[in-house]
């Protein structure tokens, strides 16, 4: 029973629908703490104005220094002229960041040019192409000062968790699980592991997030005439893989559809409900809480942060975008950001120690080698030391 219901879910209607949310940071204001509002209604002008028929609905978001756009659209993934748009109104609003002179303007922007795809140019990218359900909500989680393995944690509580997420056990709708896409940005490879089968190989991928990271997810599709559905999608582009040097952390973005077989409202919020330690905030060089938290409260402050989250629900019906509920403005994560807070002023003692400052080989793209440079010929192989050492005394001796 619970496979037929499951099956009917996605044959409310056949037409697809896709959901494309691009983000990046083309300049803030002083620092690397928040947007200017006048660069984010550029970005939003010129979307409006250059939209047409090309997309049925958008909405402009922003956290921290980055601007968002969530885009609603039947021209599928990788879209030529959805990317084209979020890439010329980037370039709109960078224009407006330089005539005042922002920090940073047009940072994530790394091509001169846009060639027919904004994947490896810079800007974050989710996308997901969809089935709509009779109703269709979702939400959109925005972080900023982390990387995007900063989404392992929460997608798996989410999906893959029954103490966060019940419905993995009390609803017929879950329980078969999910299959989670995951990606090894170092190696540039994908596997697919699904749960709870698998759940153990998956833990021991994604709890390494610098390097393997969760992509998508799908349901577990029963019904022979019906494809598998992309429930969640991750941005996962690595800057300093782009630039070959450090030029902002990543970011991250994605999009989570919840209710009817998917995670509740509730469920896929309260995954942020610990804030667990993330890669990033000052320089990005350092670990530290994600704090999850409203848009009024989404400026970097404390050592360019702390770590943030914020999420705004939607619902789809025929295009349009009925939304956003801000969802982490809300006293019930009151809780959460006290914890926060007392992780930040923790873990901030230890200054330039690890595990506060990330790990040697996380720093690589970073501007620590550039300081280590110079000692790089001064080094000299310890066994030779202590070879020297003993010829210097043995002389000493015969003399």
């Amino acid at each position: 029973m619970g496979k037929i219901i499951r099956a009917e879910l996605y044959i409310c209607n056949m037409a697809k629908v896709t959901i494309s949310h691009i983000k990046a940071d083309i300049g803030s204001l002083p620092g690397h703490t928040t947007v200017y509002e006048p660069v984010v209604a550029e970005v939003r002008r010129y979307v409006k104005e250059h939209s047409g028929s090309i997309l049925s609905d958008f909405y402009i978001s922003h956290i921290g220094d980055d601007i968002q756009i969530t885009m609603i659209h039947d021209r599928g993934i990788d879209s030529e002229e959805v990317h084209r748009i979020a890439w010329d109104a980037f370039k709109a609003g960078t224009a407006v960041a330089k005539s005042v002179g922002l920090y940073g303007a047009g940072q994530d922007l790394l091509k001169d040019a846009f060639s027919g795809n904004i994947k490896g140019m810079g800007p974050g990218v989710a996308e997901m192409e969809i089935t709509p359900r009779k109703s269709e909500p979702f939400l959109v989680y925005m972080m900023d000062k982390t990387e995007p393995g900063a989404f392992n944690y929460p997608i798996y509580k989410m999906f893959a968790d029954p103490f966060n997420t019940p419905g993995l056990v009390i609803d017929p709708n879950m329980h078969e699980g999910f299959t989670f896409e995951i990606w090894d940005i170092i190696a540039g490879k994908k596997i697919y592991l699904s749960t709870p089968e698998n759940i153990y190989d998956l833990l021991a991928m994604i709890g390494s997030k610098s390097k393997y990271v969760i992509k998508r997810v799908y349901t577990k599709s029963s019904h022979e005439k019906l494809p598998d559905e992309n429930v969640a999608v991750i941005t996962t582009d690595k800057l300093s893989f782009i630039a070959g040097e450090y030029v902002g952390k990543d970011d991250p973005a994605a999009v989570v559809r919840i209710q009817s077989g998917l995670p509740a409202s509730g469920e896929a919020m309260e995954a942020f409900s610990h804030p667990f330690l993330v890669s990033g905030w000052m320089r990005g060089s350092f670990n530290g809480p994600l704090m999850p938290v409203g848009m009024k409260d989404s400026k970097m402050t404390r050592f360019d942060g702390p770590p943030r989250v914020v999420g705004l629900g939607f619902v789809l019906k025929d295009g349009k975008l009925t939304g956003p509920v801000d969802m982490f403005d809300d006293p019930a994560f009151d809780g959460a950001r006290r914890k926060a807070g007392e992780i930040t002023e923790y873990i901030r003692r230890m200054g330039p120690f690890e595990p506060h400052r990330l790990p040697d080989e996380e720093m690589e793209y970073t501007t620590l080698p550039k300081v280590l440079d110079k000692f790089k010929d001064q080094f000299e192989m310890i066994e030779s030391s202590i070879k020297k050492k003993k010829n210097l005394v043995s002389t000493k001796d015969t003399d």
